[in-house]
């Protein structure tokens, strides 16, 4: 293990295979792999690449930052989508890093103009309309005059709107009558456009789970993302091995601390886990300065975030604190300090996984990977093809350091 006693190990062969599997659920749509929030908290280069190797022929950012280093990186040969910035974002560096710019208010459209002017060169536009999350993006009645504005810049060969694409609210709902409600907005939206005279590349409208649960919300470009990193989006209908993914990402420490103490000892701030008899406890170097969920706090009566140790499925005993949790490893354990814990991975092996936190901390698996913190080191195998560090990742790839 690393200096810290604590790692995330990230399986880019799952993330190459998810692609895929991901592909085969959408043969007639390209895929964008979204590798937003550092890819979910897995590496936004080798994630990125891996990804690229899958057969995603697009990359997806919310920040425009992200898709810079991408492109600073080698990421090249590759359409990368940035969709959120406010202004005074570096629009003219991303039109020169041939970026594609969402367009989602009247005053983007004018700055992603002015910044195309500035750099010479044509910008490449999706706009985007709100077609009922109401949240980022056109209301419906706004397009028609900001679409005027797009085709006159266009006439001008100061952008091309590429793409038109929207955001689904209830997806991960796949029986929720608004899902059917923003399809026919989206649609009428596409009709409006093209008759305006829009020549679109793309028309886009699925995340991972109208990817995996509607098929005729494909359009031309679908737009996975934690579906990229083997985790469900709707786990109520079915978790990853059901649509072909493999969980990326094992969270693994090592035992700090393990010691035996006498039945009544209170565990951790508050005591809110009072051991019911003479047991062991281990003490795990992970806290919620690591992203670990305080939610996931164990109480007397009930366990808390799910932990295997030695094979065994235990659970945190007592709060969450910054820096550590601890677990009841019972009477009579064997374990000692250095000893393997795995917080969450695949599950294959019955072990704990990011949905099983979730659960426990309730909330969303994509929250459980994101938020791990930055002082968690992520090493990289390959299911694939071997064991590869990231360097070498990046040089077998594209040349990208």
């Amino acid at each position: 293990m690393n200096d810290f006693p604590a790692r995330a190990v990230v399986d880019l062969g799952a993330v190459r295979g998810n692609v895929r599997a991901l592909a085969a659920h959408a043969p007639t749509a390209q895929v964008m792999a979204v590798v937003k929030a550092d890819a979910y908290g897995h590496g936004l280069v080798p994630a990125a690449l891996a990804a690229v190797e899958g057969g995603a022929t697009w990359l997806g950012t919310a920040q425009i930052p992200e898709a810079l280093h991408l492109r600073r990186v080698g990421v090249t040969g590759v359409r990368i989508l940035a969709w959120l910035y406010a202004p005074g974002a570096p629009l003219r560096e991303a039109v020169e890093a041939d970026l594609d710019l969402s367009v989602a208010s009247r005053w983007a459209l004018h700055d992603v103009v002015a910044a195309a002017r500035e750099a010479g060169r044509t910008a490449r536009v999706h706009l985007k309309v709100d077609t009922g999350l109401g949240r980022n993006g056109l209301v419906p009645a706004e397009l028609p005059d900001v679409l005027a504005a797009a085709l006159a810049a266009e006439a001008e060969g100061v952008l091309r709107v590429v793409g038109l694409w929207s955001h689904l609210a209830f997806a991960d709902d796949p029986g929720h009558p608004v899902v059917r409600r923003q399809a026919a907005v989206f649609a009428q939206s596409v009709a409006a456009v093209e008759a305006a005279g829009a020549r679109l590349e793309v028309r886009h409208l699925a995340n991972s789970a109208a990817t995996l649960t509607a098929p005729d919300l494909h359009w031309d470009l679908v737009r996975p993302g934690v579906a990229v990193y083997g985790l469900s989006p709707v786990p109520q209908v079915g978790g990853p091995e059901r649509y072909g993914l493999v969980p990326a990402m094992t969270l693994e420490a090592q035992l700090a601390t393990v010691k035996p103490v006498p039945a009544g000892s209170g565990v951790s701030y508050g005591h809110e886990y009072v051991v019911p008899h003479d047991t062991v406890l281990g003490v795990v170097p992970l806290g919620y300065a690591d992203g670990i969920p305080r939610h996931a706090s164990g109480t007397a009566d009930r366990w808390g975030g799910p932990l295997q140790v030695g094979g065994r499925r235990l659970g945190i005993a007592g709060r969450v604190c910054m820096d550590q949790v601890v677990v009841d490893l019972g009477p009579g354990a064997a374990e000692v300090a250095g000893d393997r814990v795995v917080l969450w991975g695949d599950g294959r092996d019955g072990g704990p996984t990011a949905q099983d936190w979730a659960e426990a901390a309730g909330t969303i698996s994509y929250e459980i990977v994101t938020r791990l913190g930055a002082r968690v080191p992520r090493d990289y195998v390959d299911t694939e093809r071997g064991d590869l560090s990231v360097t070498a990742l990046t040089t077998v790839v594209g040349g990208a350091a």
